[in-house]
C-alpha cells in the first residue's frame, strides 16, 4: 500500500508541477505525513524533484512557444536572491513551526481559491 501512495504522490506532484500548479504542496505533505520525513528534508527533496519536473515543463512550454522570456528574466533575477534568503530564514525556524506555517499558507491559498471571483 505504501508503494501505491508513493507512486501516486510522485505522479500528481509531477503533473501539477508541470502545469504550474505547485505540485510541491502534495509532495511535501506526502513526505511529512506519510513517510515521516522532517519538514526541512522534505523541502530539500521537493526542490530536487522540482528541478527534474521543471526542466521537462520548460522544454515543453518553450517548444510550444508559451514562455515569455522577456518577462521571465526579471523573475529569475529576483527569484534567486529570494530563494537564498528564504533558505536562510527557513533554516533558522524550528521544523514544527515551519510545518505549521506551511499548513497555514496552504489553508490561506485554499480559502483564496474558494472565494475568488471568476472572470
Amino acid at each position: 500500500m505504501n508503494n501505491i501512495v508513493s507512486v501516486a504522490a510522485g505522479f500528481f506532484s509531477g503533473a501539477l508541477g508541470a502545469m504550474g500548479l505547485g505540485g510541491g504542496g502534495i509532495l511535501i505533505i506526502y513526505l511529512t505525513l506519510f513517510s515521516d520525513t522532517d519538514q526541512m528534508q522534505a523541502q530539500g527533496i521537493n526542490l530536487i524533484f522540482f528541478i527534474c519536473t521543471a526542466l521537462v515543463a520548460v522544454f515543453t512550454y518553450s517548444y510550444k512557444k508559451l514562455i515569455m522570456w522577456q518577462t521571465l528574466l526579471p523573475a529569475i533575477l529576483t527569484g534567486i536572491p529570494g530563494a537564498i534568503i528564504g533558505f536562510y530564514m527557513s533554516s533558522s525556524i524550528n521544523s514544527s513551526v515551519l510545518s505549521k506555517l506551511f499548513a497555514g499558507l496552504l489553508f490561506i491559498i485554499g480559502l483564496t481559491q474558494i472565494f475568488k471571483k471568476s472572470n
